[in-house]
């Protein structure tokens, strides 16, 4: 497997999969993106799961040992807000998906509303309350004009032991009996995403390499937007879909620490077992 033989200035992380499943680091995640923090690489983390917030996963990340803010975090909501403003300014949404995502699009301004209507736009998204009456009222708002857009298109969401059904559940079952297609996705691998992580990491795409598990998103979005893709093989993707997949990734990882070239990865060793899991600081 093709791994790393050199450093890059940013790194961009895929969250669910690739730095932690569930409540737990992956292996070998939290000694190497210390060890490319200690060099004073530039590390983010992107995410399409819209029920987290960028608050949350910060948090979540720096409970689990590694130090974040929410400038180091991009959630497909934070992206959807930005389009909206953009193409929809003021829009009425009638919302598919969990208070997270429904929080945000209201700080942004937006009214949420549950009549078809009075809803200039649909949004699909993650949403683990799904039922028939938000499908019948999709059905009804976009039969009526309002438009469709959604946070993400992933087809499942890593957990222990399995998955959840992801937001191209919803999409799908939208599209089937409306016969209407998603305007724009705008998580991973869109260009909505791309261009947002960008001005986040500040760096051209040539200097940064996107890290993931999966192929239609993070490797995607990392060959489209110019950069190096790296995909590892601790969430979604295994070796069998590699090999079938038309998706060629720069690079395969067992696990994060093939991502560092081999001469750094005793230094991330060495750097991670002087740090306090539950603070995130060295013990001595």
């Amino acid at each position: 497997m093709s791994t790393p033989d050199r450093l890059f200035q940013g790194y961009l992380f895929d969250l669910d999969g690739t730095v932690y499943l569930g409540g737990a680091l992956l292996p070998t995640a939290g000694e190497t993106i210390a060890r490319l923090r200690a060099l004073g690489r530039r590390t983010v983390f992107l995410s399409n799961n819209p029920t987290n917030t960028p608050h949350a996963s910060a948090a979540k990340l720096t409970r689990l040992g590694l130090p974040t803010t929410v400038d180091d975090v991009l959630i497909s909501s934070q992206v959807m807000v930005a389009f909206l403003r953009e193409h929809l300014p003021g829009a009425r949404l009638f919302v598919i998906g969990e208070g997270p995502l429904m929080a945000l699009l209201r700080e942004a301004g937006f009214e949420l509303v549950d009549d078809a209507g009075r809803t200039d736009a649909v949004i699909a998204s993650f949403d683990r309350t799904f039922e028939y009456r938000k499908l019948q009222v999709a059905f009804d708002a976009i039969r009526a004009g309002a438009r469709f857009f959604a946070t993400n298109g992933d087809r499942y969401c890593p957990v222990p032991g399995g998955g959840e059904p992801d937001a191209a559940s919803v999409i799908a079952a939208i599209e089937a009996c409306t016969g209407v297609a998603c305007e724009a996705v705008v998580g991973k691998p869109s260009r909505h995403m791309i261009d947002a992580a960008l001005a986040m990491v500040g760096l051209a795409a040539a200097d940064c390499v996107m890290t993931g598990d999966r192929l239609e998103t993070d490797v995607m979005m990392g060959l489209d937007a110019g950069m190096a893709a790296a995909l590892t093989l601790t969430g979604a993707t295994t070796e069998a879909m590699l090999g079938a997949s038309d998706v060629v990734p720069t690079y395969v990882l067992r696990g994060l620490a093939d991502l560092l070239p081999r001469e750094e990865r005793s230094g991330a060793q060495a750097l991670m077992s002087s740090v306090d899991p539950a603070l995130g600081e060295p013990t001595s």
